[in-house]
């Protein structure tokens, strides 16, 4: 890939995998729009492997005290409000990772399209935000039970579909759900780690099997500059939550939704 390529690609992925705007909708657009080459699994990663790391960089207090209750209290059989919360985790990763390795070759070859990046982006973006308007706003995160985490879970198999956004449709499962917003946005991003954890372990054994070469330039620059956009994205996001709400992220995907039904139609 070109220098630019690789730049403009990997400040999307890190601005765009944990906003709830679809970071796989993003990346497949380039190519679908402005005929750029398909980045190939190194690529793919290497900024798995950037966001990946700064998320689990951001929340590497509560990722410690999870695992460290969830361990401990595992061992005595207990369960305190840590590892319950750990365990939670555990139960609404399971939905997204079996439907990834039942479905992933048929969403590969059906579901890619840039249609289908419309339409859900409109569509996904306007449940956000009836969630956001209808959900009362007033659980926490001690609060979540293992049905909520299952429910989280289910919603989340469905960002397999490019899109939908795998935080926005989790985050609009814990409104529904009645979380506050902020409550929502964590339990996503924790959320987030096994599942990214996965997907990039998938992805290199891929790249193993297929013996594609490296290209050092990409990868180095790849997970470098995904990690320091998806750190900020993150500081931010959750420091401007309360105050500016959903709304902007919704609008965003209705108008980039309408966009590409104009450029694609």
């Amino acid at each position: 890939m070109d220098l630019w390529h690789i730049i403009v690609l990997s400040i999307i992925q890190g601005l765009t995998e944990f906003l709830p705007i679809s970071s796989s909708a993003h990346l497949i657009l380039p190519s679908q729009l402005l005929g750029w080459p398909d980045q190939g699994l190194a690529f793919d990663v290497a900024v798995h492997v950037g966001t990946l790391t700064a998320v689990a960089w951001y929340f590497r207090k509560d990722v410690l005290r999870l695992t460290t209750a969830w361990v401990g209290d595992t061992a005595h059989r207990r369960l305190s409000p840590d590892s319950r919360l750990a365990w939670a985790i555990i139960a609404a990763t399971i939905p997204a990772g079996l439907a990834g390795l039942l479905l992933d070759d048929l969403i590969e070859a059906h579901l890619r399209s840039g249609l289908v990046i419309a339409a859900s982006t409109i569509g996904f973006g306007l449940v956000l935000w009836w969630s956001d308007a209808v959900g009362r706003q007033q659980r926490g995160l001690p609060g979540l039970t293992m049905k909520d985490a299952v429910v989280i879970g289910l919603a989340q198999a469905l960002a397999l579909i490019p899109g939908t956004s795998r935080s926005g449709i989790t985050m609009t499962a814990a409104l529904f759900l009645g979380f506050g917003r902020e409550a929502a946005a964590r339990f996503s991003f924790l959320l987030s780690i096994p599942l990214i954890a996965a997907a990039g372990l998938l992805k290199t054994l891929d790249l193993l099997e297929q013996g594609e070469a490296a290209d050092w330039r990409s990868i180095i620059l790849g997970t470098s500059l995904s990690f320091v956009f998806a750190l900020l994205c993150i500081h931010l996001f959750l420091k401007f939550l309360e105050r500016i709400g959903l709304m902007p992220y919704v609008i965003y995907r209705l108008g980039l939704g309408a966009l590409l039904v104009l450029l694609l139609w």
